[in-house]
């Protein structure tokens, strides 16, 4: 039947379909760019107090050598952080299993093996090294042993520096806020005019400040340089190891079982059974350890909720240690003054958080945060459950916490009343969680090879253009024409 159709049409139709697929070979061609594939990357941050996971995925080539990287999924780890398994090494390990069979589920399978695994540490796992170097290294062992035995590209579990913590973070915040890089409405990337924000971090067991300084810093030390999307970047960044809010309500319980019957910072009508061990197990306390004490020894203390004498307590936490350099934030330590805007995040979002949505307090400027500390302080246990049923065991601290949080930033780091107003306390930015992890990330793509793009054939939109309504006319045409020979003839006499 199809050849009695081809039959029917005539010799020059056939010529003009033939001159069409003549023209659609010899129609020049050119290279266009497939979209890149996804790679993808695993960071655990093996945090003091907990372990988070973070998948983090980028298109497989890069812009000025640093990947687009966006988080993809994350896991909360259950327990404590790594540095609590310090006499149960293999549970540390273990207690990763969980969130990594996640991730054998959010990272497709073809991808496992290119999917490079880091795990950082940061200051719990500081401070069991000082105290105790082998069983730290015992406790990364065991940690190792786990994660090599999934099927990513394990690149190694380190301790972070506190100067990586805080650097990090700072990278963290800025990419999210698109201050590196932009993508704009033309579909290129461009690097904004405007300049970088602060980052101030507060874990459990160390605080980081870090911002862009105008010049070199008087202290080396506090000085850090790199290059992201081909800018070069000078930071001023320092970690202040024992500030972190766990540490430092411990630093806190010690002071008050030396000199006090009661805890100031602690609300009226609380109590609670306190371990000397676990007061005096940190390098922290160490200080305040009494010369002989029984660590199986529990104490029962009671709260007495008096914000003065709670605020006189923290702020000994600051120490008026001479300053050899033309300024410093506290201890001695040098530190440019604060300007330009700040991102907040980790403890410090959620003590402001707590006495924002928890407490309903205005907490938009210095005079009000330490009005809303000092209404903290002053309210009963039992106020305390009513305002705040869901808190959970991180109730009774809040005072402290919150006392910290506004003496560290006024005292320790200088912010004034205009410097605070450019303060933003954030947990996340779009569906990132604001933490070191993701500049970690960032900085580890550029270790990452790029794929070479792939590249295929194409014609010219127009060459498209022109070939289809070709076709469509000969199709036409063809249809016409077997129409008409398929018309039988008409009879003799027929009107």
């Amino acid at each position: 039947m199809a050849g009695k159709l081809l039959a029917l049409l005539p010799p020059a139709l056939l010529a003009a379909a033939g001159l069409a697929g003549l023209l659609l070979l010899s129609v020049p061609t050119r290279d266009v760019r497939e979209p890149p594939a996804l790679k993808y990357g695993i960071v655990l941050d093996a945090g003091s107090s907990h372990t988070s996971m973070f998948i983090y995925k980028w298109p497989a080539d890069k812009e000025n050598d640093t990947g687009i990287v966006g988080q993809h999924s994350s896991c909360d780890v259950r327990g404590g952080g790594i540095s609590s398994y310090a006499d149960n090494p293999a549970g540390a390990g273990q207690s990763l299993v969980e969130c990594l069979d996640q991730a054998l589920q959010d990272v497709p399978q073809e991808r496992h093996a290119g999917t490079p695994l880091y795990l950082g540490a940061t200051a719990g796992m500081r401070l069991l090294n000082l105290t105790s170097p082998e069983a730290a290294a015992s406790v990364l062992e065991a940690v190792t042993r786990t994660l090599t035995q999934y099927p990513f590209d394990f690149r190694g579990a380190r301790i972070l520096s506190g100067q990586d913590e805080g650097v990090f973070g700072w990278v963290t915040a800025n990419y999210l806020l698109e201050n590196f890089i932009k993508h704009g409405r033309a579909g290129r990337w461009f690097r904004p005019r405007r300049g970088t924000l602060g980052a101030m971090d507060l874990g459990g067991a160390s605080t980081q400040l870090t911002f862009e300084a105008a010049g070199p810093a008087e202290d080396p030390a506090s000085e850090v340089q790199l290059r992201l999307y081909g800018q070069q970047y000078r930071v001023y960044t320092h970690s202040f190891l024992c500030y972190g809010r766990d540490q430092v309500l411990q630093r806190l319980l010690a002071s008050v079982l030396q000199t006090h019957d009661a805890h100031p910072c602690w609300p009226r009508g609380y109590s609670a059974h306190v371990l000397l061990r676990e007061v005096y197990a940190s390098p922290c306390t160490t200080a305040l350890r009494p010369p002989t004490f029984d660590p199986t020894a529990e104490v029962s203390l009671v709260g007495s909720g008096d914000p003065a004498l709670c605020r006189s307590l923290v702020s000994g936490l600051f120490s008026p240690a001479p300053c050899p350099f033309s300024r410093c934030s506290f201890n001695g330590v040098f530190q440019p003054p604060v300007a330009g805007d700040f991102v907040a995040f980790s403890a410090f979002f959620y003590t402001v958080d707590f006495l924002r949505a928890a407490m309903g307090l205005p907490v938009g400027t210095l005079r009000q945060l330490e009005a809303a500390v000092a209404a903290v302080c002053n309210q009963t246990w039992s106020e305390l459950q009513a305002r705040a049923p869901g808190a959970g065991p991180r109730l009774p601290n809040y005072c402290p916490a919150a006392m910290f949080v506004q003496q560290l930033l006024s005292r320790g780091y200088g912010f004034d009343e205009r410097a605070f107003s450019r303060v933003t306390f954030q947990k996340k930015a779009g569906d990132t969680a604001v933490g070191w992890a993701l500049g970690y990330m960032l900085n580890l793509t550029n270790m990452i090879p790029a794929d070479p793009p792939g590249l295929r054939k194409a014609l010219a939109l127009s060459a498209w253009a022109a070939l289809i309504l070709l076709f469509a006319l000969l199709l036409l045409a063809a249809l016409v024409l077997l129409l008409r020979r398929a018309r039988p003839a008409k009879p003799p006499g027929a009107l």
